[in-house]
């Protein structure tokens, strides 16, 4: 009888719900998984084993940060850049990260090291670091499972590879990297995409209109990297000349967010260089047609994608042509929920990473 694998997550938190998506997925199939976060995410995803380690997610840490490290890394945006050298490694900014990052871990070694022993988190046969990241940055508990002839696996979830970049140490001895984000395909010369895993079924699908005016709605999360301050005007513009109403959601707590998402005729993601986000997951999985920017390629490779590609340029006309047919918007509804639910499934993700590591 073949040994059951046993899969360890490590996570700085379970970012979006994608490492406990994998973790489930997994587990759906046969495997023993486990996930240790660093610290909880305050979304209240699905948690296993969260270590609650201190100066993470705390407002001193985040201004000391600002005084130590890179501008380039404290960025947020909606642009793709490629930097010099690929892919972008991480090393302390200055002398005072590089101290800072060793008391950090020196003050994390004994409740990490307690958790190993008492989780056994040194005997899985599997490591897959969700972020590029293990327990210390000096990668010495992932070298030390490397060297146990354990597999390695990386997977890159969003900005851990466009600002921090990979971690060296770590990045030299993965056995696979992947990632849920397609523009990262140009930032790693040994990366392979797969698809966000997303749980459509949860969704319902919406098939009635929830008014007189077409409503369109858009959740600025964050302006500068939605692009919300192009995206806002041109909804403003379009209120005065056809009969639409804009839906902005922010500020609301994530159950109110959704239900207004779903009183939603169309929706906008973003705009710029990086693709579409989890915000179009949930409106395509209602049946919402929804406008987002691509990341180069990504059209190319999935030409069956149900979105309807927007830029600063043709934002506003694309939007008129969608107010203008009914038929389309219905077409887009039917197309965009039956593509999540073929690419997105999490156990096809999960099975994607492991026939490309080996794993069976």
């Amino acid at each position: 009888m073949q040994k059951q694998l046993k899969i360890l997550h490590i996570a700085p938190m379970n970012t979006s719900g994608v490492p406990g998506q994998f973790v489930l997925a997994e587990r759906q199939l046969g495997f023993t998984s486990r996930l240790v976060t660093l610290y909880r995410d305050k979304r209240n995803y699905f948690e296993d084993v969260c270590l609650s380690l201190p100066f993470i997610d705390f407002p001193v840490t985040k201004w000391i940060k600002k005084m130590v490290s890179s501008p380039e890394k404290m960025r947020v945006d909606n642009k793709l850049r490629i930097p010099n050298k690929i892919p972008l490694s991480w090393r302390p900014h200055s002398k005072a990260e590089e101290i800072l990052v060793h008391l950090r871990d020196s003050l994390w070694k004994k409740k990490i090291d307690l958790a190993i022993e008492k989780y056994d988190l040194a005997n899985f046969d599997v490591y897959q670091l969700d972020g590029g990241l293990g327990f210390f940055r000096d990668a010495r508990f992932i070298s030390g499972m490397k060297e146990r002839g354990k597999k390695i696996i990386c997977c890159y979830t969003g900005s851990d590879l466009r600002t921090r970049g990979v971690i060296p140490a770590i990045d030299k001895i993965s056995d696979l990297n992947v990632t849920v984000e397609f523009d990262h395909t140009l930032l790693h010369p040994d990366i392979h995409h797969i698809f966000f895993p997303f749980n459509a079924e949860k969704y319902e699908l919406q098939l009635k209109s929830h008014g007189d005016k077409i409503r369109i709605g858009h959740a600025p999360t964050s302006w500068k990297a939605k692009g919300s301050d192009i995206i806002v005007p041109v909804l403003k513009d379009l209120e005065k000349e056809y009969a639409v109403e804009a839906i902005l959601i922010e500020n609301l707590t994530y159950k109110k967010a959704l239900e207004l998402k779903s009183t939603c005729d169309i929706f906008i993601d973003q705009i710029g260089d990086l693709g579409y986000g989890i915000n179009s997951l949930e409106s395509l999985a209602m049946g919402i047609p929804t406008c987002s920017c691509l990341a180069p390629g990504f059209a190319e490779s999935y030409p069956d994608h149900p979105f309807v590609a927007i830029n600063a340029k043709n934002l506003k006309q694309e939007l008129i042509r969608l107010i203008a047919d009914a038929l389309l918007r219905q077409e887009l509804s039917q197309r965009g929920r039956a593509w999540v639910l073929e690419h997105h499934d999490a156990v096809k993700s999960v099975k994607k990473i492991h026939a490309l590591a080996g794993i069976e």
